[in-house]
């Protein structure tokens, strides 16, 4: 249980400070396309089509996977990089590549390497690097290779064969490297670059696990060590990446005037804001005083958020967690000793862990809504060990909706093909003996799924190959309550918005339509105890299996079956913050009677 005495109080706003706020941030219109402001009513957009369901235009839209409901949201957290403040794409990408590659000849590399840039169109989050064999894995939310590739060179099946006998591999944190983060996409690039050097340049010989010159063998999983290494400088507190960002912080970190309106409006709606980020002081500093100070109202940056921790290391913050101390705010080095509480606005904390955060806040952790850009530092983590809700911040989703929407024909074109398929095989079973030619057809459909790859990228999809869900997307659904371009999406939805999820349709069900009659007959004995088709009362005939008369007297067991549920018996997505209100507003009108 949260000990409630370090609560902080809701904020208090007066009515000329509503007054004030308002003016200085009016309600900004919904439109349905960049050139025009919507001025049609709530209704008319609730209900444009009648039995259509209003959707926003999916550029400002926030996915669904559980259930949510923001008024119960008490506490809002954001993770800095890549999520408040983002960095601006491929220029801050290219930075980080060129100041590895600077590193990695420092420690001995060939100076040919300076040669490289970094192509943005070919890194995705989500892939695997084999360190073993120094492939590039595409794979997908079974372990199953979609994509493999070898330096600069895509394997061909047998190809992959050779290397995993079952296209199949499963998680070995020793082998195999996840990049999940943004930060990765140059180090992906580069570790590319360099396999694709090694393995094809004259002077050296290519074998299985790396190559050899001479007597000088370099292993590829020693490659992928020193790529880590040279990452770890210059990401480092003191590391080039950070003193060159905060040299020309307006080339490097987006500044959108509608973050402070935001977390304003968060604030002024009773929701305690939090920051928690694995960046440290001073250049969590410089950036959050780039994006927020007003210099006309001289206001700062941490007046925006009701608790701010700094260097939280996740993801070791969600579970065993660091000491938690206070930053001196005048120097920026720490205070001595462990901070116990309570934690106050305006202070600046480092470290500490998720236990320790949520009880000198006074927070239930189900009252908390997270929201960052690392599927397993930020998401997966707080998910699966503080029970925290959770939203994943994924940028890439604007590309993957323009490709979805604007290459229309080619989805279309891949339907004609499965369709014509089906209609060579619609007249045969288990007695025919005809093997229809498909081939021109398999052919087809490798054509536009190469295509459909293209234009999202080198390797595809982030969420998909072909038809098959890769293993980020897979972790996206699993742990990510939401999901969104970006935080600022959040403008889009009031603060006592529901978010519903969509139905999660297997293959029997999202591929057989409802006026689709099944007429087979049932395998095991039917287990329905049904209401009638008007749905007035529970049908009779034949729902309850028939069972012996007994009286009262005759057994002495309290149930002898299961009576018929007359309500709904399904734990629902809000049930429990149904519940919990409920009881509050019993227990409010019991202390009503009492007095």
């Amino acid at each position: 249980m949260a000990d409630n005495r370090y609560h902080t109080p809701t904020l208090s706003v007066t009515p000329c400070q509503r007054q004030k706020h308002q003016e200085r941030f009016p309600k900004m219109p919904l439109k349905n396309n960049d050139n025009e402001v919507s001025n049609q009513t709530y209704s008319e957009l609730k209900n444009p089509v009648q039995n259509k369901v209003y959707k926003r235009d999916p550029d400002k839209r926030i996915f669904v996977n559980r259930g949510l409901l923001m008024q119960k949201v008490k506490y809002l957290g954001f993770d800095m990089d890549y999520t408040i403040a983002v960095y601006k794409s491929p220029n801050f990408e290219a930075l980080g590549f060129d100041l590895i590659k600077k590193k990695m000849i420092l420690m001995g590399y060939p100076n040919a390497i300076e040669d490289f840039e970094y192509d943005h169109t070919f890194p995705i989050r989500g892939l695997w690097f084999d360190t073993l064999y120094g492939n590039l894995l595409k794979v997908d939310s079974f372990g199953y290779i979609l994509v493999c590739v070898h330096g600069f060179s895509f394997l061909s099946g047998k190809q992959v064969y050779e290397y995993y006998p079952n296209k199949f591999v499963h998680m070995d944190e020793k082998r195999f490297r996840i990049f999940n983060t943004l930060f990765e996409l140059p180090v992906m690039y580069l570790l590319t670059c360099l396999v694709d050097f090694f393995t094809n340049h004259l002077d050296y010989i290519s074998m299985k696990t790396g190559v050899k010159c001479a007597d000088l063998t370099i292993a590829y999983k020693s490659i992928y060590q020193d790529v880590l290494q040279a990452v770890d400088y210059v990401h480092g507190k003191d590391g080039p990446l950070k003193q060159e960002t905060l040299k020309q912080v307006a080339t490097y970190v987006v500044k959108d005037e509608r973050l402070p309106i935001l977390l304003d409006r968060m604030r002024f709606h009773g929701t305690k804001v939090f920051l928690a980020t694995n960046s440290d002081y001073n250049y969590t500093n410089n950036v959050m005083s780039y994006l927020l100070n007003d210099a006309e109202e001289g206001r700062n940056w941490t007046t925006y958020f009701d608790y701010i921790v700094v260097d939280a290391k996740k993801p070791l913050f969600f579970t065993e967690g660091t000491i938690l101390r206070q930053v001196d705010l005048k120097t920026g080095a720490l205070k001595i000793g462990t901070h116990t509480g309570p934690m106050q606005s305006g202070h600046v904390y480092s470290g500490g862990s998720c236990n320790v955060f949520t009880d000198l806040i006074g927070a239930m952790h189900r009252d908390v809504l997270y929201v960052g850009d690392h599927i397993f530092g930020d998401i997966l983590k707080s998910k699966k060990t503080s029970g925290w809700k959770t939203f994943l911040i994924v940028p890439e989703i604007t590309q993957e909706l323009k490709v979805w929407t604007n290459k229309r024909s080619l989805f279309d074109k891949l339907d004609e093909y499965d369709a014509k398929i089906a209609e060579e095989y619609k007249y045969l079973d288990s007695s025919s003996h005809v093997c229809p030619d498909i081939t021109a057809y398999q052919s087809k459909i490798k054509s536009v799924t190469h295509e459909m790859d293209m234009e999202y990228g080198v390797l595809g999809s982030l969420f998909r190959s072909g038809s098959r869900q890769t293993f980020f997307g897979a972790q996206v659904m699993r742990y990510a309550d939401l999901y969104a371009a970006s935080i600022l999406n959040l403008l889009y939805y009031p603060f006592s918005y529901v978010f519903r999820a969509p139905p999660m349709l297997m293959a029997h069900e999202s591929t057989v339509s409802h006026e689709k009659q099944v007429v087979g007959s049932d395998l095991m004995a039917s287990r329905s105890r049904s209401f009638s088709e008007n749905l007035s009362g529970i049908s009779t005939d034949a729902a309850i299996p028939k069972r012996k008369t007994l009286q009262r007297t005759d057994s002495l067991v309290p149930h002898l079956y299961a009576d018929t549920p007359k309500e709904i018996t399904q734990i629902l997505e809000f049930d429990e913050e149904e519940e919990k209100s409920r009881d509050i507003k019993e227990e409010d009108e019991e202390n009503y009677a009492d007095q």
